[in-house]
């Protein structure tokens, strides 16, 4: 039955409860023309009265149900008032129909099953087990005598074996229905959830697809500019007799524009992604490459220990080299800067399983905060000041 838990009224849909008294009102009018066609079939007979007035109630109870719907106030306790509501209806009926004899002890089923539509499984099951009380409790009664025969005419006098398997056979119908329908119910609410789920991931990435048109057509604006910014200084930089200063300037304007350039192709293959090629590649090469490329840059030096199988593994794979080269490269980064003071960097390739690569980087930095670990898959965010 899974955890339990507190139903609240946003648990229950409002229309579910209205379909709910519609369902009750088809039931109530198709026992009302049953019983009109077998009083016309047997004319001879009287009308059973108390079974109308009983009908009639119902249809007023209905109505009532109705308007609390309408307010739309405590959907939850209304739902468990019809269920309850219901099932003590249905009581009646049997008792007035015949008690054991009576076939119309089915009719249990309906607020079970709507008990496990409308609010949950458990509810259900709690129908279920207030239906079991409430017929055996009635069955019981007439059998010892503690509740009178309605009609002692019509009655008929069952042995206690027969009122024990008659009960018996009920439960049992009672509680397969009700955990049928917990099952039914919880696929159905995972499955609801499930699309819920993916409508907000479409609407996410709608808004975000046209985000990123506007963002791109922004970041070409800016690249074009920027370009021309970068080129003039260069020019500036070899035509001028500049002083140290001057050129130490000319070199961070250089750098930064390198920076803010590099950052905006990285944004435009995020907002506007070119189309993959995929071949054969080695992971060990890519690797190797770019600890080559990091080596000679000075940023992995003699401070960073590494480990691993990464020289010696052979790592077969089909992908986007580039892609690969990239990844490698903000991983071996990010633990570098993760450990200014050195220390060792675990670049291992451990036994495939089956058709996926693992790759394991792990460095003895100081570790991700709650912070970086809630934003691991955003674009562009970094836990590094720089």
């Amino acid at each position: 039955m899974g955890s339990e838990r507190v139903i609240k009224d946003g648990d229950v849909e409002r229309r579910s409860v209205l379909l709910y008294n519609i369902y009750r009102l088809v039931v109530l009018t198709s026992l009302l023309i049953s019983a009109i066609i077998i009083q016309f079939s047997s004319p001879e007979s009287e009308p059973n009265l108390p079974f109308y007035y009983l009908l009639f109630g119902a249809y007023a109870f209905s109505a009532i149900f109705f308007g609390l719907n309408v307010w739309g106030k405590g959907l939850a306790a209304q739902a468990y008032v019809q269920v309850v509501f219901d099932l003590l209806l249905i009581t009646a009926f049997v008792y007035i129909s015949g008690g054991l004899a009576s076939s119309m002890y089915f009719l249990y089923l309906f607020p079970i099953i709507a008990a496990s539509l409308v609010i949950s499984g458990r509810a259900g099951f709690l129908a279920a087990s207030l239906s079991a009380i409430l017929f055996g409790g009635l069955a019981d009664g007439l059998y010892f005598g503690f509740i009178p025969v309605f009609r002692p005419e019509h009655a008929v006098k069952a042995s206690l074996g027969s009122m024990l398997v008659t009960i018996f056979i009920a439960w049992g119908v009672f509680f397969v229905i009700a955990a049928l329908m917990n099952k039914l119910t919880g696929s159905l609410r995972r499955t609801r959830e499930a699309l819920r789920a993916a409508e907000r991931e479409l609407l996410v990435r709608e808004r975000l697809s046209e985000a990123g048109r506007v963002s791109a057509s922004l970041a070409h604006e800016i690249r074009n500019p920027l370009a021309a910014i970068s080129g003039s200084v260069q020019v500036l930089k070899k035509e001028l007799a500049l002083s140290d200063e001057q050129k130490e300037l000319m070199a961070i304007v250089l750098k930064e524009s390198e920076r803010v350039s590099h950052s905006l192709d990285q944004f435009l293959d995020f907002a506007l992604p070119a189309k993959q090629v995929f071949s054969p590649i080695n992971l060990r090469d890519i690797l190797d490459e770019t600890i080559k490329i990091l080596r000679a840059g000075g940023e992995l030096n003699g401070k960073v220990v590494l480990e691993g199988n990464f020289r010696t593994a052979d790592v077969p794979y089909v992908g986007n080299a580039g892609q690969f080269k990239q990844v490698f490269w903000n991983l071996i980064k990010n633990a570098i800067k993760a450990m200014p003071e050195g220390g060792r960097l675990r670049l291992e390739f451990p036994e495939p399983r089956k058709k996926d690569v693992r790759i394991v980087v792990a460095d003895t930095g100081r570790g991700m905060g709650p912070e970086a670990r809630a934003n691991l898959f955003q674009p562009f965010y970094s836990g590094f000041e720089n």
